[in-house]
Parts: structure tokens; sequence; C-alpha cells
């Protein structure tokens, strides 16, 4: 990784990031300004992340991408107008990227990202993954975790995304409570103190570490294990169902298409259960019903998604107050819900199968419902 220098903040900075210096203070601000940042893969869910990050105020933001702007990216992908159809996403994005804010640098690569060599990778302090094949994750993923190197990767398929993140085996982190009130027992006769009370108008700082497993151990749980299939009842059906869509990709080099909906729906099928056979499980763990949410982009998931992805790579860019950041995230559609009880979600923290004992490394998920009237998350903690 580069060399970095001393960000500084100027006057005109600190006019425009105002709000942001009040609420995290000014060295955070000048950490994130000290950011750069590498995002591959330029479609809605791309646009979303890059958005976010310009508008935090990060240091510099590379946009990776080779693909054209097709009929269908323009539905999702705001930052590319509908006239540049058939040129590279990433250079018809960076006019109004980089409108977003001036004050980031901005740069447009039209090459693809599996032809890139490791040193291009280095030089950026995270690295975001949209759109990427399973095989081009892992190597950047473990490439990374060799020199300290934050990584995030994500995608939408439909109504249903998912982001993953690996900050390194030890991530310190620092966690905001709230001050418990010591009783006092000066008095030797009298009634014996009460209990310890929490001081609802004082916090305390605490310092906290995680260990974060890279994507190959993530992807690659061994579900014959006892302590795996302990935790199968437990693990949200979208794990697998990223399974699928990831071997979807590597065998078609696309993702599936509604222009060819009844093949790709029968060919998911048969990826469904060759994935499944292939870890030992059933196939009735994924009903049938997926395929009919996981074609094309989804503005409303892509903001969903890409509002939790660029919340995290802000938190891990500000090296501050931030709290434990979340390993693996799905969202999915919740078909029974009433729209009452939509826009609500769970956040779990599963134990990884198979790891070392000993270990705390933990993978969480997220799942949100999504509806055309809007979409949020509501969590909740639990572990294995």
């Amino acid at each position: 990784m580069i060399e970095k220098e001393d960000p500084v903040i100027s006057e005109e900075e600190a006019a425009q990031y105002d709000r942001q210096i009040r609420l995290w203070g000014l060295d955070a601000q000048k950490r994130l300004r000290g950011s750069r940042v590498l995002l591959a893969g330029l479609g809605g869910l791309g646009a979303e992340l890059a958005k976010n990050l310009i508008l935090a105020g990060v240091k510099g933001l590379t946009l990776l991408d080779h693909e054209q702007v097709s009929e269908e990216s323009c539905r999702a992908q705001f930052l590319v107008p509908v006239s540049a159809q058939g040129q590279n996403r990433a250079q018809a994005s960076l006019e109004r990227a980089q409108n977003l804010n001036p004050m980031v640098e901005v740069h447009a690569d039209p090459d693809r990202a599996e032809d890139k060599p490791d040193d291009f990778f280095l030089q950026f302090d995270a690295v975001c993954l949209t759109g990427c094949s399973r095989d081009l994750m892992v190597r950047v993923d473990q490439l990374c975790s060799q020199h300290s190197i934050k990584v995030f990767c994500g995608d939408v398929y439909g109504y249903y995304g998912y982001m993953f993140c690996n900050l390194g085996r030890e991530h310190h982190y620092v966690e905001e409570k709230l001050k418990v009130v010591k009783p006092s027992s000066d008095s030797s006769d009298g009634p014996e103190p009460k209990k310890a009370k929490v001081d609802p108008n004082e916090t305390t700082m605490v310092k906290k570490t995680s260990s974060f497993c890279n994507l190959k151990e993530a992807l690659e749980v061994d579900w014959t294990s006892e302590k795996a299939k302990a935790s199968l009842k437990r693990t949200p059906v979208d794990y697998f169902l990223l399974h699928v869509l990831l071997k979807f990709r590597t065998d078609k080099g696309r993702d599936p298409d509604p222009k060819s909906y009844a093949d790709d729906s029968q060919l998911l099928k048969q990826i469904r259960d060759d994935v499944l056979e292939a870890m030992g499980l059933s196939r009735d763990l994924l009903n049938d019903d997926f395929i009919s949410y996981c074609f094309s982009e989804m503005s409303p998931v892509c903001a969903v998604v890409g509002g939790v992805l660029g919340q995290e790579v802000v938190k891990v860019s500000l090296q501050t107050r931030a709290r434990k950041t979340h390993r693996c995230s799905f969202v999915h559609p919740n078909w029974a819900a009433t729209v009452g009880e939509a826009l609500a979600g769970i956040l779990r923290r599963p134990q990884r199968a198979g790891l070392d004992p000993g270990e705390e490394q933990l993978l969480s998920f997220c799942v949100a419902d999504t509806w055309r009237n809007g979409s949020s998350c509501f969590r909740m903690p639990w572990r294995i």
C-alpha cells in the first residue's frame, strides 16, 4: 500500500463537511479525507456505493468497470445518462459522480478487474467489489488480507442482495456504552448498598477486537461436520442462494437475464440441485420460489445494500467510535409479511461453522424486507 500523507482539512472542506465533523470530530474527518477507495463494478449497487462514498468525502475513488452501458443497466444506474448506451460504464459515470462532490478525486478505469496485477489493488486503503466473479473476489480478498487492506463485496439480484467484509484477523474498534454507576458503601452501619445502576446521561468508550474470516473460508463451510449441522437451522437460506447465483455467474459469465427468463429459470433450478448436492444438503432447503425474485437489479434493493455497504466502508475509514462492523449481510423479500410488518429485518450474528476452537470469528447476516413503498433494517443480535 502506498504511503499516505497527513490529510489537511481546508476551510472550504470544513464548511462542506460541517455536519459530519460535528458528528464524529475533525480528526475522524481527516482520516476519511485521507482514504483512497477502489470500486469495481458500476451497476446499480456500484452507483449507490459510489454516491455514498463521494458524499462522505473520501480522498479519492477509482471506478473500475469494463462493461458497456446497456438499456438494462440504465434502469438502476443513475450515474450514467440514457444517451450513453454503448459507452464504458466507468467513463460514462465519471461526470455525474464527480459533480456530486468536486473535492473528491474521482477516476475512471475501463480495464477488466481480472486483468489487473496484484500491485494495482495494493495502492488503496479499501477495495469494494460489486458484480464480480467468485474467483476474482476470493483472489482480491486473499491478496488484500495479506497487506491489511479492507475488502468489501456486494451484489444485488432482483429482490435479493448481500454484502461481505473482511477487516482482518484483528480489527480494533471502540464501542460506546452506558456508564454503570457503582453504589456508595462509605457508611459502616445502615442498609447494604443497592445494586449498581446505569446512568443514561453518561457513556464510556470500550475498546474491543474482532476477528474476520476471509471470503474463501465463509464460502467453503463443510456442512457435513457436526458443528455446521448444528447451525444449519439458524443459517438463512439466502447464504445458499448466494452460492447458486455465484455459480450461475461463473458458468454463464452473466447474471440471470429477464429476456431469457424461461431458460435461465431452468438453469437456476439445475444449479440449485447441483450446489446443494455438493454440499451434502437437501434440495428442499431452497424451494423454487426464489427464481421469481432474483432477476435484474432493483433500485430500492440497491439503495438498501448500498447504504449498509457504504456505511461500513465509512466506519472503517473513520477509525474512531465505530460500532462493531457487520461481517456479511443478506437482503431478501418477505413474501408473507403484511405491509405494516414490512420495513423490518433481523441482524443475525451466527458463528461461522468449522472454525478453530477458541477463535472468535463471526459471520453476520442481515435480513431486510423490501417493498415498493420503501425499505429499512431493524437489527437484533444473536449468536450461535
